[in-house]
């Protein structure tokens, strides 16, 4: 497969590499001229991404974009992901299966993690994620393409879940009576960011905190990766995420629900890390929703899990049973969690944002 792009050096090896659920990731080794140089290579996740060639053409503009904000950073090249041209000058390549291949060089002395470990940490990613919105406003005309349609249409994801408690084609809803009641209790709050009438932004879509790169010595994030939902978004989407994924010190499939909660030392240090970065081109409004958002993607997220899991598991890879239940266990723990300090999280969005 790699022989397909322009690769200097010779083929040593590859191996499966990362925790995602979508992509099949590997890492490449090759020797060029005397040292070993590392390659990520993905196989793109065709029953997800209908339309590759816009998924590419999408984070080739927004790579392209942010190394040129980047130009005459002394780190340049390890704080964009910098995708392998295939020898047709295309950034793909389609095997004799129709699949879509594509390559990024690897970036080294970085590390992302599935877990949050610090303060320091949560506010480090969120200030990547918050960089990488601010200069991704810049970007301009057309419009990026939307890859995957209503990806954070809270709403839209809801009607899903209806369907799928109504198909039950799995015959698993008998077994998620609790997680389909808790659902469906808070039907009126998915609305709320699609109303509320906020400006269009260039936005990750998947911030989870394994998605940033910090720096092995200085544990500055570097680098945002994983740009396949980048497209036109909210930026409490983005934010929304970031809460998620690093207000718990818990992996995502937790099974011990005692273990998750909302850490609010975590949401003080990502609003504070956010803010820096991404503060000032923010609207008020957009500000106010910031709490919010990280309550209403925790629990869309939940729903996507649970949608998932009574349709047979066709989305998300799962690697062991209930997997996709587990999943939205966690999700649906962490709004309680958030639920119950909901009023002191906006208090300190109204106290940060204003200063």
């Amino acid at each position: 497969m790699t022989r397909h792009f322009v690769i200097d050096g010779e083929f040593a090896g590859a191996a499966p590499y990362g925790s995602g659920h979508i992509n099949d990731s590997y890492c490449g080794v090759f020797h060029e001229n005397g040292k070993q140089v590392r390659y990520i290579i993905q196989r793109m996740n065709g029953h997800v991404f209908r339309n590759p060639v816009a998924v590419m053409e999408n984070i080739q503009r927004v790579t392209g974009h942010l190394a040129q904000q980047l130009n005459g950073h002394g780190d340049c090249d390890r704080r964009v992901l910098t995708l392998i041209p295939a020898r047709d000058e295309r950034v793909w390549h389609i095997d004799a299966n129709g699949a879509y291949w594509r390559v990024y060089r690897f970036i080294e002395g970085a590390a992302s993690f599935d877990a949050v470990q610090s303060p320091e940490q949560a506010f480090q990613a969120a200030r990547a994620f918050g960089r990488f919105q601010q200069m991704l406003a810049s970007l301009p005309a057309p419009r990026l393409h939307e890859t995957i349609a209503d990806f954070h249409h809270t709403p839209k994801r809801f009607a899903a879940l209806e369907a799928a408690i109504a198909a039950d084609v799995a015959n698993r809803a008998a077994t998620a009576k609790p997680e389909i009641g808790f659902a469906l209790a808070r039907k009126s709050m998915v609305s709320t960011l699609i109303d509320a009438n906020l400006p269009e932004r260039v936005t990750h879509n998947d911030t989870k905190f394994n998605n940033v790169l910090l720096d092995d010595a200085t544990g500055e994030g570097i680098c945002v990766i994983d740009l396949d939902t980048v497209m036109p978004g909210l930026a409490g989407y983005d934010f929304g995420d970031m809460v998620r994924t690093a207000t718990s010190s818990t992996q995502e499939d937790e099974r011990d629900l005692s273990r998750v909660s909302m850490e609010f030392p975590m949401f003080d240090a990502l609003l504070r890390g956010y803010l820096s970065s991404a503060g000032d081109f923010l609207t008020k409004e957009e500000k106010r929703t910031l709490a919010f958002s990280g309550k209403l993607i925790t629990f869309e997220i939940g729903i996507r899990f649970l949608a998932d899991y009574l349709s047979g598991d066709t989305y998300f890879k799962t690697h062991r049973q209930g997997h996709n239940l587990d999943r939205c266990r966690t999700q649906f723990k962490l709004v309680e969690s958030i639920e119950a300090q909901e009023e002191a999280m906006h208090r300190l969005v109204e106290r940060l944002a204003s200063a």
